[in-house]
């Protein structure tokens, strides 16, 4: 994962600081994260989900509000109208520098506002929430006890989570009269809902709400004990697995960029260390992603197949492939192909059939399972047809792997 340190112009002309993580290679699309009420782009739960959307090739731009942060402004001075028009802007800069986010994604109070933006941002094609409110008025409830001064002095000091902040009376009159409810209706986009039964400080019916004013297509995830502001790193990056996966859907032929290079083959493979725990590796293959690793037991982290294990996945696919079509064109009963492999090492005197002598040899067990109203001759038939896929005799030829530095 790389990351920049950008700035741009915010909605009442002050410099917002950001930050925009980005995957090796090109990236298949970009998000855009807006953090929760009184926390900041750099919150352990916005960067763990960011890194772990770079691993899945999506870039990430979370950034500081007005006035927080690092961001230049007065927070007195904002509203959440004001939030809106800095994610308006913050979807602009990407627009102008690559391309526009196709991902939304809010936490807390920055769910609410990316319901709110989602739809004058033309590229989002997939909205996600983390423990939002339904209502951006719900905020209020954090300075409740001080609600009658900013009513009658027109602002207070409030103190929530520890910090101090100035709320003016323009704040609660901006919350209050958001039509959040219609904008849910009317989103016309893919939603995800991420929220904590358990949430203490946004509570589960919010998401229920959510929920039942969106229109299809719209999924929901509970994240079980995890707390408002997912401290524990391991719901952060349960968050950012699924959103992967789920945002994979919406992306569809949107996502037509590689991090293979353009001036290589279409059929290139690149590999890169995710510098996210040790060994982990990012395979991609076209604008197809997955994890690769180590396990625990050789000081992995065990976060995707090892290099044997997609070797065997790949003679176990390019079987069933071969066995499929051999079957369709024969117009034979076959119902399901399933391939089983073990990869192991055994000594080279054990195998009968091998030339080499002496050392250790790899070794692939494969068994295959055929269902289907097939006779004993189409079976077997079947069985030499395994040998003859194109990985299969691959593996068995002598090869030659060509390895160069490059810049």
């Amino acid at each position: 994962m790389r990351s920049e340190k950008i700035t741009f112009e915010g909605a009442q002309g002050h410099d917002l600081a950001g930050r925009l993580d980005l995957p090796e290679g090109t990236p298949r699309a970009y998000a855009l994260f807006a953090h929760c009420f009184t926390c900041g782009k750099d919150i352990n739960s916005a960067s763990r989900i960011a890194r772990g959307l770079t691993d899945h090739g999506i870039a990430v731009l979370r950034f500081d509000f007005t006035g927080m942060g690092h961001s230049d402004g007065e927070f007195a001075n904002t509203d959440f109208s004001s939030n809106v028009e800095d994610l308006l802007l913050a979807a602009r800069y990407l627009r102008e520098r690559d391309e526009g986010p196709k991902i939304l994604i809010g936490h807390s109070l920055g769910g609410a506002a990316v319901l709110a933006v989602a739809g004058e941002i033309e590229e989002a094609v997939a909205v996600a929430t983390i423990g939002a409110p339904s209502d951006p008025n719900h905020v209020a409830q954090l300075f409740a006890e001080s609600r009658a001064e900013i009513e009658e002095k027109g602002e207070a000091e409030v103190a929530i989570a520890g910090r101090t902040f100035r709320v003016r009376r323009k704040f609660l009159e901006d919350i209050e009269a958001q039509p959040q409810k219609a904008r849910i209706a009317t989103l016309r986009k893919a939603l995800m809902v991420f929220h904590a039964p358990f949430d203490q400080i946004v509570g589960i019916d919010n998401a229920s709400e959510i929920f039942i004013a969106a229109k299809h297509p719209k999924s929901f995830v509970s994240l079980d004990k995890a707390d408002h502001l997912l401290s524990d790193k391991a719901d952060a990056d349960y968050v950012a697995q699924v959103l992967a996966a789920w945002s994979a859907r919406y992306l569809g032929a949107a996502v037509a960029a590689s991090a293979v290079d353009s001036d290589d083959a279409e059929d290139a493979v690149t590999v890169a260390e995710t510098g996210n725990g040790k060994y982990a590796q990012m395979v991609t293959a076209g604008h197809h992603r997955l994890a690769a690793g180590e396990p625990e037991s050789v000081g992995g982290t065990d976060n995707g197949p090892s290099p044997y294990q997609l070797l065997s996945a790949a003679l176990g696919a390019c079987t069933s492939i071969t066995l499929r079509m051999y079957a369709d064109r024969k117009k034979w009963p076959l119902e399901k192909v399933s391939v089983r492999l073990l990869h192991t090492k055994i000594h080279a005197e054990d195998c009968a059939e091998c030339e080499a002598r002496e050392g250790k040899i790899d070794r692939i067990e494969r068994e295959i399972s055929l269902t289907g109203q097939l006779d004993e001759e189409q079976r077997g038939r079947l069985l030499e047809i395994a040998d003859k896929c194109p990985v299969h005799q691959g593996l068995e030829r002598r090869n030659e792997v060509l390895t160069r530095l490059v810049d």
